[in-house]
């Protein structure tokens, strides 16, 4: 099957003569992403997205299963003792047996967060031309537009494009961001930040440790945000918006539109993270599974692709990854506070450059990014 449209190619033939790295060096050199593809007029979807992970039984198992994701209510929690108790009691169960949970009255306004949904659409939607001018890829700029983080894994690439933005602890420069979103972008970057401190204020104390640990451990240090936008894909049997995979840093917050799709892997079904107007997705990271002795835990998730579209989420990593791009020797374990004789460390000590070597290399999978750094 060949797939052409104006000056693009892209190849996907028969299992015998099919060269991936073709293909992805193609995709990669068009610089527009999946957008681009449906820009160029295609109803088949190249082969290098070809995920082979779904099936109709998952969907229906989810759809009867009875499960709901926690919620958990800010409001108030910096005035009212008791409601702050409550507040941390759900966040430390909903981290202990979901790893993920919803936040409301959490402070950031609704018309903040509309407005970057529509920043982020804003700047996806522009002509390819415009677009394809910040198309890069790796760590050595602090505003990247690409598509699929580890494309050139041997993994199915996923049916979505990322703008991506280093907000701390070394920011991107505003003159570097794209005009188009830029001042939603800073407002937003800086409220997430804000209500990150609380959120890991709040874990801390569900660890039954002071409201400061985590910060005083670094997990606030950094935060990159992923700006993720999901074209409408023409056979969405065959691919995924995002692979089932975990998040390799301390701590997501989701901001995502109302489309749907995101899923959680709980008790071996999947269920639904039913978006919710003005609230958002939090879930817990690899890393601070590691250094809670998986009294945290970071667990498997999914975006389903769809005709319909496009979905627009913001995904704000807790990780600083200058530790990477910097080499630094800084190790991370298990929290001694939280050991004893029955709780001994269940995973070796481990830098934030070795865990996201280990992500980039093997990429989105299916599988675990913890199990190599299991004692």
């Amino acid at each position: 099957m060949v797939i052409t449209s104006g000056s693009s190619k892209l190849e996907a033939a028969s299992d015998s003569n099919y060269d991936r790295k073709a293909e992805v060096k193609a995709f990669e050199e068009s610089k527009t992403g999946v957008k681009g593809l449906l820009e160029s007029g295609v109803t088949k979807i190249p082969r290098m997205f070809y995920s082979g992970e779904l099936n109709l039984t998952e969907i229906r198992s989810e759809k009867e299963s009875n499960f709901t994701i926690p919620t958990v209510d800010l409001a108030g929690i910096h005035i009212n003792r008791s409601l702050r108790i409550e507040a941390v009691e759900k966040i430390g169960s909903a981290s202990q047996k979901w790893g993920f949970f919803q936040v409301i009255n959490h402070g950031i306004p609704s018309n903040v967060l509309d407005e970057m949904i529509n920043g982020i659409r804003r700047f996806h939607e522009q002509d390819s031309e415009v677009r394809s001018q910040f198309y890069s890829r790796g760590n050595k700029k602090k505003v990247d537009y690409f598509s699929n983080g580890t494309l050139f894994s041997n993994n199915p690439a996923n049916w979505r494009d990322t703008l991506a933005f280093f907000v701390a602890p070394n920011p991107a420069k505003p003159e570097d961001i794209p005009g188009i979103c830029r001042d939603i972008v800073i407002e937003y970057s800086k409220k997430i930040r804000g209500l990150g401190h609380t959120i890991y204020e709040l874990l801390s104390e569900a660890l039954g440790l002071n409201l400061s640990y985590l910060k005083e451990l670094g997990c606030v240090e950094g935060t990159f945000v992923l700006g993720h936008y999901y074209p409408p894909c023409p056979e969405p049997e065959l691919t995924m918006g995002t692979t089932k995979h975990t998040d390799a840093n301390f701590m997501t917050i989701l901001l995502q539109d109302q489309l749907g799709g995101l899923q959680v892997l709980h008790d071996n079904h999947w269920v639904d993270v039913p978006p919710v107007h003005g609230a958002l997705v939090v879930n817990i990271g690899d890393l601070l599974q590691l250094i809670t002795n998986d009294r945290f835990i970071s667990v498997f998730h999914r975006v389903l692709a769809s005709q319909r579209g496009p979905r627009i989420s913001i995904a704000s990593f807790f990780i600083n990854y200058d530790d990477m791009i910097e080499g630094s020797s800084k190790v991370y374990g298990p929290i001694e506070e939280l050991l004893s004789e029955e709780n001994k460390p269940l995973y070796k000590d481990t830098t934030i450059k070795d865990l996201l070597s280990h992500y980039l290399s093997k990429g989105l999978d299916g599988d675990s990014f913890l199990k190599p750094f299991r004692l």
